[in-house]
């Protein structure tokens, strides 16, 4: 698959593209002009703390025009795909904005996928250059990447960030620094890469119901029109302190931190770790206002607050979703955080924000009941089988359409699949809207398991069970978890005569390659599958055996 502007241009988005020109929703401008004058207007101020490592608007910047320029020498040309698999370092950054000078269309990996998922991106992507760590917790990524090497026709260059570059033509994040890439090139202080806004930004994969990971398409003018919709709605200015637990791999993260500093010239302070404890200690040491991330991090912090029996007098904002939120959650927030406002929101990598919360005005407890607020969005609620549109407070499809939605997908059926005859998503959830323009998740449609923010394909970890010589026949299915939302469990029915202890299974799946967090928790055995009278396995009697309990191998 080859990834250009035009052809997607051409066959997608030219009619969404004249619904919002002149509209106000597009500003028509890259992230890159943003961060010029970031650098330009605040070039002493801290834009991002990681750990120990401050740095400026200005630092970041010249970094970025600095790897822009390498990406030039290298041969890279606008429209190419440039890949990272990385924490949140502050690299992620400046690899984002030179890639964005560049006109380079930028995919982020989620640090947790491993030889499969790789694999399967880097090819489908034609990355040409791939930036990892050396080892982030108990992966070794140098170990894998040079192993998918032979696979990877269209991968060039990778660059080792924080590490040592000990394969053959593998080199070293930074080592302009020291003159061994950069020094002899200069840095080019013209303006960045004039593009047209409505061209392919970013690429990012992400699960669905079939198993395979589908390539999500944003152009510059929607990630743009997304911040500018949020940052207006929160009230979010240069003032503000964010602080960014979330993957930044994943879209929530990718937009409020990363872009967000640049487009606002706010400060950011990265988490490459999730501990509660040191959470609220970068709270208070700087002051942070706003954050955002999945279920688990509220519950958690929240927890941590109440046994060191503190608060947090800065934080004002906090905003909440990807796995479910319960009413009580929320609640709790409200009471040990009383300057704050917690909120759920709801959004996808296809369509973010589509809620942003409880308006000015609103009571505060739709923050809890509901999922928020419909912001920038047109919503229609359908009938799941018919399409026939619903009135308000009737459960149905969410659908959606607006200036921040994806261009479509990197494979053209997907696309056709996903879409509507007016051009709105479909979302695969289920919910209704109340109180005018407030949205409550009911359901979905899709087969994922949401664990703590991170959407777990069902049929992936089916395929790879039914590859086990023991296993006839496998159902995996989501179980809740107090912490996490959402857990995968499995159901397996044996092959005659053959058996399967639980941690057997575990060592398949490792020897698979499967990530880690993708592992069922439980085994569940049975003779046979409970099915519809058209062969249909019965999923959702599968999950209330296993909120029940039962017995598991």
């Amino acid at each position: 698959m080859q990834i250009n502007t035009s052809r997607w241009k051409t066959k997608l988005s030219e009619e969404r593209i004249a619904r919002f020109t002149g509209s106000g929703h597009w500003n028509n401008l890259i992230i890159a002009h943003n961060a010029a004058e970031m650098a330009v207007r605040f070039s002493n101020d801290v834009a991002l703390v990681d750990g120990t490592t401050i740095r400026t608007h200005a630092q970041i910047f010249e970094e970025a025009l600095r790897l822009a320029e390498w990406f030039r020498s290298n041969g890279l040309q606008p429209g190419d795909v440039i890949s990272f698999q990385l924490p949140n370092w502050w690299e992620t950054v400046t690899i984002n904005l030179a890639a964005c000078i560049s006109g380079l269309i930028v995919n982020p990996i989620v640090p947790i996928y491993r030889d499969a998922e790789v694999e399967y991106i880097l090819k489908n992507s034609e990355s040409r250059i791939f930036f990892i760590p050396e080892v982030f917790r108990s992966i070794n990524y140098v170990e894998m990447v040079d192993k998918l090497r032979p696979l990877l026709p269209n991968l060039e260059t990778i660059v080792v960030v924080r590490g040592q570059a000990t394969r053959d033509d593998f080199v070293c994040y930074g080592d302009w620094n020291e003159g061994n890439l950069l020094a002899s090139m200069g840095v080019d202080p013209s303006k960045p890469l004039e593009l047209d806004p409505n061209t392919i930004k970013m690429l990012l994969y992400t699960s669905g119901t079939t198993g395979r990971a589908k390539g999500v398409l944003h152009s510059h003018n929607a990630i743009q029109a997304e911040i500018a919709a949020v940052t207006k709605f929160w009230d979010l200015t240069k003032d503000d302190v964010i602080l960014m637990p979330s993957p930044v791999t994943h879209i929530t993260g990718y937009i409020y931190g990363i872009e967000l500093i640049s487009a606002i010239g706010c400060k950011l302070v990265y988490m490459d770790k999730w501990n509660a404890d040191h959470a609220v200690d970068l709270i208070a040491e700087h002051e942070v206002t706003f954050s955002i991330g999945a279920t688990p991090f509220l519950v958690e912090l929240v927890t941590a607050l109440e046994k060191r029996g503190e608060t947090s007098a800065s934080l004002r904002l906090f905003a909440c979703g990807g796995a479910p939120v319960a009413p009580e959650v929320i609640r709790r927030a409200q009471a040990v955080l009383p300057n704050c406002l917690a909120f759920r929101v709801y959004g996808s990598s296809e369509a973010p924000t589509v809620t942003a919360g409880v308006a000015s005005g609103d009571p505060v407890e739709l923050g809890a009941t509901t999922d928020g607020c419909i912001l920038n969005y047109e919503v229609k609620i359908v009938d799941p089988v018919t399409g026939e549109r619903l009135s308000d407070g009737t459960e149905g499809e969410i659908l959606v359409r607006g200036p921040e939605l994806m261009l479509g997908y990197a494979e053209w059926q997907d696309t056709l699949d996903a879409f509507d005859d007016e051009d709105y998503f479909r979302t695969g959830d289920l919910g209704f809207i109340s109180h005018e323009r407030y949205i409550t998740i009911s359901g979905r449609k899709k087969d994922l398991i949401i664990r703590g923010g991170e959407n777990i394909s069902a049929k992936e970890v089916e395929d790879v069970l039914h590859n086990h010589p023991a296993i006839a026949e496998a159902a995996v299915v989501a179980m809740p978890d107090e912490r996490l939302g959402e857990t995968p469990v499995a159901y397996v029915v044996l092959r005659k005569g053959k058996s399967v202890a639980f941690e057997e299974l575990k060592a398949f799946l490792e020897e698979a390659k499967l990530a880690r967090q993708k592992f069922p928790e439980r085994l569940f055995m049975l003779a046979e599958m409970p099915r519809t009278a058209s062969g249909k396995i019965l999923k959702h009697v599968l999950r209330a055996q296993c909120q029940d309990g039962g017995d598991d191998a």
